[in-house]
């Protein structure tokens, strides 16, 4: 191997090794499965499925590819957290508060939405299907065209929702 070749990949590993760890944090998913808020955690790929906790603040959390489905946190915040390809299959999150956060394919597939705050939400590619969004607030015409959903989706107002392929 070339003097060049091992200076590039000793900088790239030193690189990889200097930079923060993405993984998740098993002492932050097993205090939410308790019941206790951490906005701002690292909940990567946690498996919350089934649970039944309210008003918890996971503000700013990193909850992508995690499992919320059959759960049921209502009044739960979630602004500005990263949800993107979450499962949240027949989840309950009434009056929860979505505003800025990304659900940029995440599969919301029959939850229970309704009173939901989705202002400034990324919903690109969200599966609604089945879902219940009545009186959710802050939700555009222009989040609903990015998602998709079926005839069973209850939108609020006059929204409509293309299906999902």
């Amino acid at each position: 191997m070339s003097r060049f070749k091992s200076v590039v990949l000793a900088v790239a590993v030193l690189t990889v090794a200097s930079a923060p760890a993405l993984a998740q944090n098993a002492s932050q998913i097993a205090g939410v499965k308790r019941g206790g808020s951490c906005p701002g955690c690292n909940l990567f790929q946690g498996d919350f499925s089934g649970l039944e906790a309210r008003g918890l603040n996971l503000s700013g959390a990193r909850l992508r590819q995690a499992d919320l489905s059959l759960s049921v946190m209502n009044r739960t915040r979630f602004s500005n957290a990263d949800l993107r390809d979450v499962e949240a299959y027949g989840a309950v999150f009434s009056g929860s508060n979505f505003a800025g956060a990304d659900l940029t394919h995440a599969s919301f597939v029959g939850t229970y939405l309704r009173g939901a705050n989705l202002s400034g939400a990324k919903l690109v590619g969200t599966n609604l299907s089945g879902a219940d969004l009545s009186r959710a607030t802050g939700l555009t015409q222009g989040q609903v065209d990015r998602a998709c959903g079926d005839s069973s989706t209850i939108l609020p107002g006059n929204l409509r929702i293309p299906a999902c392929r």
